[in-house]
Order: structure tokens, then sequence, then C-alpha cells
């Protein structure tokens, strides 16, 4: 494929369809096709031409269990679903990146200069700098490019929209500058840098890692430089639920404080012992000394930590009930670790503000599905989004109350991708 209209052309007559149904399959072929083309007029309408026009995808995530539990070196189950971040790209020799993503002022990057800018925290510009950044430094190849970017993962969803973004950066500079070489795990851990870093949000890295990899995937971050990852083998197709994910609309914009919060609270309580995260604090030195603990940290983070403790060992259930097609206990599991969230991390809604639409989105789940599914917070919280595990013959009665509540397209139906971050070729 040589320029931004040949390449359209190509799209729109067909002759792109094998790869587009390799990464999104048939049913999605018709719709994709038409994104595709329509961001190649982008990328036309903001770069020009091109040459050597290129295109990379990079899913969103779904947090099965583990709720904030990654930063602590804990254990997780997620998977990637089918909505993703997708780029139309091209090499430049001019040492500058830049990006153009829909709906956003474009970013432009000087690889000459790939250091944090105090000006560039918490916007996207950071994070192209920081993923750079992290190429060079590692002893990987990285140069100038051009790009569009569309995103159908939701900001603020839980689903990752930024870990998309960062995958996507990095997928780009691997397959452009390094033949595709760099593992998926290396491409999250260069992500999770640049957020850290460059972007100034103290997370995890379970959401990159899960849009990196791909599939459903149990991760244990007991070593952060070296995750194990096991892949599980389910169908949740096979047991008769869909995965729904309920956006309340709710902003999660001047929370970043409130999930630093939860980590540094957690770490105030290994720090107790001296260790530095509550992996490597043994829970029954927490238990024997609550007492202590609570007198010179508060109820707070001693709550966070027996939290983290519970959902780290139900990560592990879940996967087995999962790998062994037990899947009423998996949703019992999926509720206790939702319960636990509430109860004890805490992370359902914001002590600053009286909105509550999470708690509103799981009590009317739990009254529509109590007994029949399953139903919890997703990803970070506080704001933004539920997941449930709804039988599929009440599947349309719960999307229609919660669009109801939420507004219409607010209920996704999700299907998960078998991979992470990929060119689409």
């Amino acid at each position: 494929m040589n320029n931004i209209k040949e390449v359209k052309n190509t799209i729109e007559n067909g002759g792109f369809d094998s790869a587009l149904v390799r990464v999104y399959g048939e049913k999605e072929l018709d719709a994709q096709r038409q994104r595709y083309a329509e961001l190649c007029s982008f990328y036309e309408d903001a770069l020009g031409e091109g040459e050597n026009i290129r295109f990379f995808s990079a899913p969103g995530r779904t947090e099965v269990c583990g709720n904030h539990t990654d930063h602590n070196h804990g254990q997780v189950l997620a998977a990637a679903i089918n909505l993703d971040a997708v780029a139309c790209a091209s090499k430049n020799d001019s040492g500058i990146i830049r990006v153009f993503s829909k709906g956003y002022p474009g970013d432009t990057v000087d690889l000459n200069v790939l250091v944090p800018q105090e000006n560039e925290k918490d916007k996207s510009v950071a994070l192209v700098r920081g993923v750079a950044a992290r190429f060079v430094q590692l002893g990987y190849k990285i140069g100038g490019f051009d790009a569009v970017t569309v995103n159908n993962v939701l900001k603020g969803s839980g689903m990752s929209s930024s870990a998309s973004f960062e995958v996507l950066v990095g997928t780009i500079l691997n397959y452009l500058y390094n033949d595709g070489k760099i593992s998926p795990v290396e491409i999250a851990q260069i992500a999770q840098y640049a957020e850290n870093v460059f972007f100034g949000k103290p997370c995890g890295l379970m959401d990159q890692m899960a849009c990196s990899v791909g599939s459903f995937v149990e991760i244990d971050f007991a070593d952060p430089e070296v995750p194990v990852i096991t892949p599980v083998e389910f169908d949740f197709a096979s047991c008769g639920h869909s995965l729904c994910i309920v956006d309340t609309r709710a902003d999660h914009a001047d929370l970043t404080d409130e999930y630093a919060a939860i980590r540094r609270e957690m770490e105030a309580v290994a720090g107790f012992f001296g260790k530095k995260c509550l992996r490597d604090t043994p829970e029954e030195d927490v238990l024997a000394n609550l007492g202590a603990i609570r007198d010179k940290l508060g109820e707070r983070p001693l709550l966070r930590a027996l939290h983290f403790y519970e959902d780290n060992r139900r990560v592990e259930k879940e996967a087995k009930a999962l790998k062994d097609g037990d899947f009423e206990s998996f949703k019992a599991l999926v509720i206790d670790s939702g319960n636990s969230s509430y109860m004890y991390n805490q992370n359902v809604f914001s002590v600053s503000s009286p909105s509550q639409p999470v708690s509103l989105a799981l009590a009317v789940s739990h009254r529509l599905l109590e007994g029949k599914g399953a139903w919890r917070v997703h990803g970070g919280g506080f704001a933004g989004t539920i997941q449930a595990f709804v039988p599929n013959a009440m599947l349309e009665k719960y999307k229609n109350t919660m669009e109801g509540i939420f507004g219409k397209g607010a209920c996704y139906v999700l299907s998960i991708r078998p991979f992470g971050g990929t060119e689409v070729r």
C-alpha cells in the first residue's frame, strides 16, 4: 500500500478485508471497513497523502478480578475486549512524532527531547514522549512517524482508554522501527513507565498488560519486572451469559488523588513492617497488629489492606472456577470481589462528592440479577463503570433498564479479543 488515497480505495473495495476479519471477525467487517476508511480520510485531512501507510490496533481491557491489587504486586484476572484504539501511520525522517487523535488537539514530540516536561503532565503528549524515551533507555530503535488515531474505548470507562493508547504508540514504534520483535509484556512495561514517569499517574501494570497481551490472562505481579502470565481458557458464550459494561457517564476528572491514595495507603501498611508492598507483607503480621497499625495510620489503610489480601486470593479461585467450567462458583466470587471493593477498598464513590452513579448501578444490578448473574465495580472506581455477567435470557431487560437510567448506549455487550497490540495487515 502506498499513499492514503490508494489505501482508502483498497479498503472500500474489500482489498483489506482479510486483515480486518483477522482482528475483528466476520460480524464486524462492514463496520470496521467503514471505520478504517474514515480513518484514512482523517489522515488525509490532518497530514496529507503520506506514503507507505500502515495500520495498528490496541484493545481496551476488562478487569475480571483483582481490583487495585496489581500496584502492590498482587494478582489479577483480566481480558482484552473488542473495543480498541486504532492508528493509521507512516514513517517520517524528521525526528518528530506527530499524533492527531479524533476530537483532540494534535501532539508533537521532538525525539531530541526525551525527558519529562512539567507542562505535559496529565496530557496525551506525555504518554507519547514517555513511550519513546523508554524505548531509547532499553536500547530499542525509534524514529519519527505521522499518525492519526481513533479510540472507541470509552474514556473514564474502566476499559483503559489511556492504556490502549500507550500500547498503541508502543506497538507503532515496535513495528515501524523494531520489526515487531519487542514482546507484548515489555510493551506493557514501557507503557506503564510512560504513565508513571511522564504522565504523572502512579498506576499499576494490569491495564497495560491486558491491553498488550490479549485474551483472558491471569497475571501475577510478585516480580513486576518479570510478571507471570497464565492464559485462562474459557469461552463466556458457552455458559449462557453475556459480559456487560455499564457506563454511568460520570467524569473521572480530578480523581487522580483518589486513585493514588489507594496505593499510598496500602503501601503505608506494608511500610509499618518495613516492606514496600503488601505482597511482601505476611497477612498474619497485619492481623496480629491491627491495633498498632490503626493507631498510626487510621482505619481506611487497614481496610484497604484487608481487601488486597482477600481479592488477591480470589483471583486464583476465579481462574480455577473458569478452568473447571464452574460458572456458578465464578459468579459468586465476582459478587464477593465487588462487595470487598465497596466495603473495604472503598472505591465505589468519592467521599468528596454527593454523586453516586456507580452505587446506583450496582444497587439496580443487585435487584435484577440476584440469584441469576453477577455484578461488581469495574476498573479504578469512584466514577465510570460497573461490570455484570447477565444471563442471555435477561440481557434485553438488563440493557433496557440500565439505559433507561444512564442513557441510550450506556450498556455495552462485549466480546473477548484473542490478542493484544498488533499491526493490522
